[in-house]
């Protein structure tokens, strides 16, 4: 991929690509990606060095099913809710007998149930119950979150059933676990899965800076956390707080929003790790952690009403989209959305992630519907 910007002066050498058309190639991307693993799973991601896609990943299928349910509305094209149906009911058809969602792709050697990857998949199940009707997905949904409730301690953290792929075993980024319960709870009528979802970010809160800063917040370095798992728990405190009317938990996703934006760089990019002071402490970016970044700063637009947020979501989902090649002759790479800017960078290096076509497809539908 040839430099289209440079990341420190902000001086562009070729326009963006027009936002429905880079919509549309993600799509496109994501449903190869689908078809790559032949089970209606979703490759977790394409390896541009090794030329190869990697096995089917549970986890982000199940949060690509809402995007692609959403995608078909939008679009008017009926494949795309098609493909989200398969992908559900491929989930149904590996969920563990207790519930729950294994850690890792489908050819890793053991099925590990994992906390992250169950809440995750639970998206998915809710939004296909809720457009087809299908029990089966209830019947998922509900069983998985009553094993996330039964895995929950007294004091709303999740400390067991960890994934064995991160180096923590307790995280404030599970906020985004309590977000999908607190959907569940509005889709399935039972309260018990909100007292969970706000215990949860009570928790998480309870290790908040007086500048928004969240301790635990990371895969592999908590002192300087990745962009991508700032935007998991933020969204997950935020969406909480809409869905449980508590103010005090949407004021502190907005803080970290607001603190997150003033690191945003001039050409729309954002370090892809902070520090305690907010401040970049990478040189490259995490292209999903911008495309997330900008999916909260619209919700709180919209929410809010502060149509401040407007100019730093259209910078970030005009960088992304400048990085996006859709015109490669290797469809693998064309429309994807690599993990990092430089691709070298130390995030998913050399790989094309679906979650990062995911949150990109999802922040350019948010800008494209507000108009």
């Amino acid at each position: 991929m040839s430099a289209v910007t440079n990341l420190l002066s902000g001086r562009w050498t070729r326009p963006a690509v027009d936002a429905r058309r880079g919509l549309q190639a993600a799509a496109e991307w994501l449903a190869r990606a689908q078809d790559a693993t032949g089970c209606g799973g979703v490759s977790a991601y394409y390896d541009a060095v090794k030329r190869q896609w990697a096995g089917a990943y549970p986890e982000t299928t199940g949060y690509i099913i809402p995007t692609f349910l959403r995608y078909a509305e939008f679009s008017g094209q009926s494949e795309y809710r098609e493909r989200a149906i398969r992908m559900a009911e491929w989930e149904s058809a590996i969920q563990l007998p207790d519930g729950s969602v294994r850690a890792g792709t489908l050819d890793t050697t053991q099925a590990v149930p994992t906390i992250f990857n169950t809440g995750q998949v639970l998206f998915g199940w809710l939004c296909a119950w809720q457009q087809t009707r299908d029990a089966r997905f209830r019947d998922s949904a509900l069983r998985a979150a009553d094993w996330l409730v039964a895995a929950q301690d007294p004091d709303g953290a999740w400390r067991r059933f960890a994934s064995p792929f991160a180096a923590h075993a307790v995280n404030t980024y599970n906020t985004r676990v309590a977000f999908a319960l607190a959907e569940a709870s509005c889709a399935l009528q039972e309260p018990r899965y909100l007292d969970a979802a706000v215990r949860n970010v009570q928790w998480a809160l309870a290790q908040m800076h007086p500048n928004g800063w969240l301790e635990n917040n990371d895969l592999e370095d908590n002192d300087r956390p990745l962009t991508h798992t700032i935007a998991y728990a933020t969204r997950g405190i935020l969406e909480v707080g809409l869905i449980a009317a508590n103010s005090a938990f949407v004021d502190a996703a907005a803080r970290v929003a607001r603190s997150v934006a003033q690191a945003q760089r001039r050409d729309g990019a954002l370090p892809g790790r902070l520090d305690s002071a907010w401040r970049a402490a990478s040189r490259w970016t995490c292209v999903t952690g911008n495309a997330q970044m900008a999916i909260i700063w619209q919700r709180l637009a919209a929410e809010t009403g502060e149509h401040a947020w407007k100019p730093v979501v259209e910078r970030a989902n005009r960088f992304n989209l400048s990085i996006q090649d859709v015109t490669a002759t290797d469809g693998a790479v064309r429309g994807g959305v690599p993990g990092s800017y430089p691709r070298s960078g130390g995030y998913m290096k050399n790989r094309y992630p679906n979650w990062a076509a995911k949150f990109f497809m999802d922040a350019l539908m948010l800008q494209l519907e507000a108009g």
